[in-house]
């Protein structure tokens, strides 16, 4: 059997961790079986779909490095497929038209809440006369179509993640709307739980891959699939991501979208990475690696029956080996959009040798790709203010005479052009002074940087220099101290 696997969104908002998890995990298992991944947009839900969502649930999935095998199926686009099957099944006596009105549900809910019952469909127009279909349609009522289920027929499958699982047809919560209200000779819109059925048979779906959160679907699916004679395919229910307190992540958590993930700054390899992790274990505790690296090692035994709860802490860990990682000309095409977004001026190809000393300058230490913008502001920026720490160094006794010192050794210099010219020009001072380096050193990075922490000194000095910043920040030192 050839295996095929799809990932379904509806496009009703933007790509969703959630969902990008799922399609991870799909991906992995076709990848891994040498199988068929297979993108479908359900987007029946008229009013609430948007195009752009859509275009943004696409690039999401491709900017995490997961392609389709075949162009994207659309549900709008198969709408011909359901009503005959939906037919069909009312002329085996399988489905029925039921009458109620949203009252008479209600009512019927309330009185079940009151005796403290499950809320369920009684079935009460599962056999209408003739006489009272009539005369619900001369009241003018529309029906909704019911397919019926059997309260004493149990429903198991051997899910690829729980194992074994059970349901009795009494638990279903009644006859299933399949369709939503419509005149007597029509048929209305079919609903999620018919449609993803007919749709997962019609593409030749054989493992289903989803979250925890639909296992309650699965058994109604299932009936559908035996009562329209299709094949029933395999399924695995992965666990749920859960926020800190170990709820559903949701919007309510803050960020849950891919792109805000990308706006953040994390790399699409770090985060597909770390999605893997969300209820996947590699062997031998493996933590970082590609796509295809854990394609080659993904089975659904090592999926997780409990909720992965999301860990930001980890994911920023991932996100900086891949970071630390790069080279500088990788690095440099990442970080240039944020630097831009900060309002620094630069042109990316007459400044490029310039940009690529601060990537690789900046690179260890970044966590994510927005902290650039902070690590980077004092080369984008002629003068800064100088922190407490960078005044209590500046103002100590005989530091303004040192700088002073440095200033006009640097006037004299020929320029600087490699850290020996600078190490020599710190050298020289520290020498003619008979002062100690490391004041010189200290003295320096309170000048150049207006504080005593941040990249290394030499290479940070060549960049400013390089940008004509370095003169001018000393001279605001010298005033400083004196």
């Amino acid at each position: 059997m050839s295996v095929r696997v799809r990932i379904a969104p509806s496009p009703t908002g933007n790509l969703h961790i959630g969902t990008a998890r799922t399609a991870v995990f799909n991906w992995l298992f076709a990848r891994s079986q040498g199988g068929t991944f297979i993108l479908r947009v359900e987007d029946t839900d008229l009013e609430r779909s948007k195009s752009e969502y859509t275009q943004n649930i696409m690039d999401g999935l491709q900017w995490l490095g997961m392609t389709w095998d075949e162009e994207p199926v659309y549900q709008t686009q198969r709408m011909g497929l359901y009503q005959p099957k939906i037919q069909a099944l009312l002329d085996q006596g399988l489905a029925y038209r039921a009458y109620e009105t949203s009252e008479e549900l209600n009512d019927m809910r309330e009185k079940q809440k009151a005796r403290s019952e499950a809320p369920r469909y009684n079935n009460q127009h599962r056999d209408l006369t003739p006489e009272q279909i009539a005369a619900f349609e001369a009241e003018g009522r529309q029906a909704v179509i019911r397919f019926k289920i059997d309260d004493d027929r149990e429903i198991t499958w051997n899910d690829m993640v729980r194992g074994p699982v059970n349901w009795k047809g009494r638990d279903l919560g009644g006859d299933m709307v399949i369709a939503r209200a419509s005149s007597s000779t029509e048929i209305g819109q079919p609903l999620y739980n018919f449609v993803v059925v007919v749709d997962d048979a019609d593409m030749g779906i054989t493992h289903v891959i989803r979250g925890e959160d639909h296992v309650g679907n699965t058994p109604k699916q299932i009936l559908l699939y035996e009562a329209m004679g299709m094949p029933v395919p395999e399924f695995a229910h992965t666990p749920l991501i859960l926020n800190e307190q170990g709820a559903k992540l949701s919007k309510r958590d803050g960020v849950t979208s891919i792109s805000d993930f990308q706006a953040m700054g994390f790399t699409a390899e770090a985060l597909a990475n770390y999605m893997t992790l969300l209820g996947w274990s590699a062997p031998e505790a493996q933590e970082l690696f590609t796509l295809d690296e854990a394609a080659k090692l993904f089975s659904f035994d090592r999926v997780n029956k409990a909720g992965a709860k999301f860990d930001w802490d980890k994911l920023d860990w991932i996100n900086s080996q891949y970071l630390h990682a790069k080279s500088p000309e990788d690095l440099l095409e990442l970080i240039a959009p944020y630097l831009k977004a900060a309002g620094y001026e630069f042109d990316g190809a007459t400044d490029r040798d310039w940009l690529l000393k601060i990537a690789a300058l900046a690179g260890p230490s970044l966590t994510r790709l927005k902290d650039c913008v902070e690590l980077s502001r004092f080369f984008f920026t002629p003068t800064m203010d100088f922190s407490a720490a960078a005044v209590e160094q500046l103002k100590k006794d005989g530091v303004a005479d040192a700088m002073q010192a440095v200033l006009d050794a640097l006037k004299a210099h020929e320029g600087l052009t490699a850290a020996s010219d600078a190490k020599g020009l710190i050298n020289q001072v520290t020498k003619s002074l008979g002062v100690k380096k490391g004041l010189i050193m200290r003295s320096l990075r309170a000048a150049l940087m207006a504080d005593m922490q941040g990249p290394d000194l030499v290479d940070s000095w060549l960049i400013l220099h390089q940008r004509g910043f370095d003169q001018g920040r000393l001279e605001r030192a010298i005033s400083l101290g004196r």
